[in-house]
């Protein structure tokens, strides 16, 4: 794999010129939506394709995939364009695999919102090994508050992924409530409630397990939480189903991390079936203007995990919004807008910003100004590119980690999903009903 960072007066044309590929692979590869207009600091991505296969009459996908040894879903993977097409046409090229050798499995865990646009949801589903679907709430009565997620699960299982149903304590505000789940954990006929209702969903909707998001347990509620986790993972285990719990360290003001002393690492590690590291703080709508996921940071978390937890039950989580701050921040004022990958792109182009990267934090960022009212205010924007996802992805293998939690996949990221692909063994469940 090549990572080519765009230099000043380079072209898409002289870029494929120079590394003999041509400028259609290098659009659909990168999901360039201006490839006449670079952005200097801009990432592109060069795997070259081992075998490509023309499109013969009478050809399908299925065919195609069979003749070829492969499955379905590595073909789509590998033509991502397909997956929203109703057919494919003579004389058009398929790449049937890459040069690149594959490091090792890995399995892919996306987020997402059940409002997800349903042509993105099916460009992102042959990447995924499971959708955790957000997010089922829990009331202080052990009530849980429905979503409209059937489809997402019909359609996730026909992709041979599996569906996580996502339980929170968020109130209808989008606030964690330490009153729900303190509530909770010391009323053992109200987890046995709440156990009940959770079985009641999974099996009425076909989930494949459950994602419990710890933020905000009260310190007192401690061990109270690791011997709630060990109850309903026994559970629902019995029944057939796996639990996972999120877990969401903060960081400090001055951007060190704090290992959240409220939750018990190694006892959750212990009591659940897997545990996804993930913070949405490193780089966060509120600020101050930082990295989002500064690799850094996460390998001080990640070090102190695996004294705590098996690393084969650890999942790494990595957020992929960007967030574009306007300067200067003022701490509990300023709030940043977020955005994708490519909509950072795009707004660099549109600027003319150069984008910067930071080595240590393995972030790319760039500044531009924006002129109100005759006034011009300077802007922040941090995001992830290629660099930053290899460098994040890198760290699976090293740890020996299962996988990775992307927050969240409603977006397509085709950066992200190219290196993943091309790099990795994507698993799939095939023993989904």
């Amino acid at each position: 794999m090549i990572i080519h960072v765009v230099q000043s007066g380079e072209t898409l044309y002289s870029i494929s010129t120079s590394y003999g590929i041509s400028s259609s692979r290098l659009i659909q590869d990168n999901g360039l939506t201006s490839p006449n207009e670079l952005a200097v600091g801009q990432t592109i991505v060069i795997v070259y394709p081992k075998e490509i296969y023309t499109v013969r009459e009478g050809d399908t996908l299925q065919s195609i995939a069979y003749d070829h040894n492969i499955t379905l879903m590595q073909l789509l993977r590998n033509n991502p364009y397909l997956i929203n097409r109703e057919f494919i046409y003579t004389g058009e090229s398929l790449v049937i695999s890459y040069e690149d050798e594959k490091i090792r499995n890995i399995s892919t865990n996306g987020y997402t919102y059940p409002f997800i646009n349903r042509d993105i949801l099916k460009k992102t589903l042959p990447f995924l090994t499971y959708i955790t679907i957000f997010n089922y709430r829990v009331t202080v009565e052990g009530e849980i508050i429905d979503i409209d997620d059937m489809e997402i699960i019909q359609l996730a299982k026909e992709y041979k992924v599996a569906p996580l149903m996502l339980i929170t304590a968020l109130t209808e505000d989008g606030i964690f409530s330490s009153e729900v789940t303190h509530t909770i954990l010391n009323d053992q006929e109200l987890q046995d409630k709440f156990i009940d209702n959770i079985l009641t969903i999974l099996k009425a909707k076909g989930y494949y397990g459950l994602n419990i998001d710890s933020q905000y347990i009260l310190i007192e509620d401690r061990q109270l939480f690791v011997d709630f986790t060990e109850k309903i993972t026994n559970r629902l285990n019995n029944e057939g189903f796996q639990v996972i719990v999120t877990l969401t360290p903060k960081t400090l003001e001055d951007g060190t991390i704090t290992i959240y002393e409220s939750i018990d690492y190694k006892g959750l590690g212990q009591a659940a079936n897997g545990l996804l590291l993930i913070s949405y703080e490193w780089g966060s709508s509120f600020g101050p203007p930082a990295a989002v996921t500064p690799i850094n940071v996460v390998q001080v978390l990640l070090d102190f995990a695996v004294t705590q937890i098996p690393p084969e039950k650890i999942t790494l989580g990595i957020p992929i919004i960007g967030y574009d701050w306007q300067l200067p921040h003022i701490q509990g004022v300023s709030r940043a807008y977020s955005l994708s990958s490519t909509a950072a792109i795009e707004l660099a182009v549109a600027e003319g910003a150069t984008i910067l990267y930071d080595e240590t934090a393995q972030a790319p960022y760039f500044y531009y100004t924006e002129t109100n009212r005759g006034e011009p205010t300077q802007h922040i924007v941090w995001f992830k590119d290629a660099r930053s996802i290899k460098a994040l992805t890198d760290l699976v293998p090293i740890y020996g980690f299962p996988g990775i939690g992307v927050w969240n996949v409603m977006t397509f990221f085709t950066q992200m999903w190219f290196i993943i692909n091309t790099q990795y063994e994507i698993e799939k469940i095939e023993t989904l009903l």
